[in-house]
């Protein structure tokens, strides 16, 4: 039987995969967690784990499992211990960088739902070991299909401010930016989505599964087109799926699936499809799209500040459009670097946030 490590259970992407592996028979070796102990209990009911990890010590007598181990360290230890060969790591953030690192050191294959592993350490990452779990990334995947391409496009949904006013988004409050149109997701990723980061992230994840930087990005609002690519021949495919990370999990986890994950796409309930781009005025950030993915190195700049800039919103310390301004301003202070190993991406990571911490 197959057998499975689960990063982030209680996340969106962790309800999924355990829908998932229960379908196609596939053992959960051991469960990670943060603070949501109500849904984790209910997973270690149904999923039997050998092991649990929680982030909090004072969770731990909460969990309904006799081996329970708290904290970062504990998710290394574990990856370490298991016996499983594929970790899936759908953690949040910058959190999610050591233990991709770790399980790729082992040999271990990395369902990976975590973008800032790429992000931040991509050229450090074998990505013959990656699955990415990921509407656009699985898309353009299961387009490409080893034919030349001459360029790859990805789709955004636009985020929660992509009909407001210039002005009013001026005024925008954390709770607004929460207010996705198509999906519903963990916060950080719904603040990235209305800044337009997550898509830029997505770009630079391209860039490393697919090596290439001819990639761009365009708005579809109804979230049905998730991938474009464009082929040497001059012709021009689409993926269409329907609002579900079941499929691209389901890939993930089995490398192959033939039978009905997702209803087929009904093209006539579709009504109007339309592509709009990306304007650097409504999304600042797309100012750096192009200097980024020519330097995926400087994604490290981008991810520590960006996860401060969103604490600052968080907490009335910055605008919405603040957010942004702490982002390039310190992609800009920090420019030059580039980082040699590991050791040194981490440095970076530091000093860009204590950078961003005073902006």
């Amino acid at each position: 039987m197959k057998s499975i490590v689960l990063l982030g259970s209680t996340g969106s992407i962790g309800v999924n995969t355990l829908i998932i592996a229960k379908r196609y028979n596939i053992h959960i070796e051991a469960l990670v967690a943060g603070s949501n102990i109500e849904l984790l209990n209910k997973q270690i009911q149904e999923h039997q784990p050998k092991t649990v990890v929680i982030a909090h010590e004072a969770d731990r007598h909460k969990v309904n499992h006799p081996d329970v181990r708290c904290g970062n360290d504990a998710i290394l230890t574990l990856i370490e211990e298991s016996q499983s060969p594929m970790i899936v790591n759908a953690l949040v953030g910058y959190t999610g960088l050591a233990p991709t690192l770790k399980a790729t050191s082992l040999g271990k294959r990395v369902a990976l739902a975590n973008k800032e592993s790429l992000v931040v350490a991509g050229a450090f990452i074998d990505m013959s070991l990656i699955n990415v779990i990921d509407s656009e990334h699985f898309g353009l995947w299961y387009l490409i299909n080893e034919r030349p391409v001459s360029k790859l496009y990805i789709t955004a949904s636009g985020g929660a401010f992509r009909d407001w006013e210039l002005d009013k988004m001026k005024d925008a409050t954390f709770s607004d930016a929460l207010k996705h149109p198509n999906w519903s997701m963990g916060n950080k990723i719904t603040i990235d989505s209305a800044t337009m980061t997550n898509k830029l992230f997505e770009l630079l994840e391209a860039k490393w599964l697919f090596g290439t930087s001819n990639i761009d990005a365009v708005i579809e609002k109804k979230s049905i087109i998730h991938a474009l690519a464009e082929f040497k021949d001059g012709s021009t495919t689409a993926h269409f799926a329907g609002v579900d990370m079941k499929l691209p999990i389901a890939f993930a986890l089995s490398g192959e699936v033939t039978d009905e994950v997702l209803p087929p796409t009904d093209l006539l309930s579709i009504g109007n499809l339309e592509f709009l781009p990306i304007e650097a005025e409504r999304y600042p950030i797309w100012q750096i799209k192009e200097h980024v993915l020519q330097n995926p190195h400087l994604g490290v700049v981008v991810n520590a500040a960006n996860e401060i800039a969103i604490e600052k919103f968080q907490h009335e310390q910055c605008s919405f459009f603040g957010m942004s301004d702490i982002i390039l301003e310190t992609y800009e202070k920090f420019n030059h670097v580039k980082a040699k190993n590991i050791d040194e991406i981490v440095q970076i990571d530091s000093e860009a946030r204590a950078y961003a911490e005073q902006l």
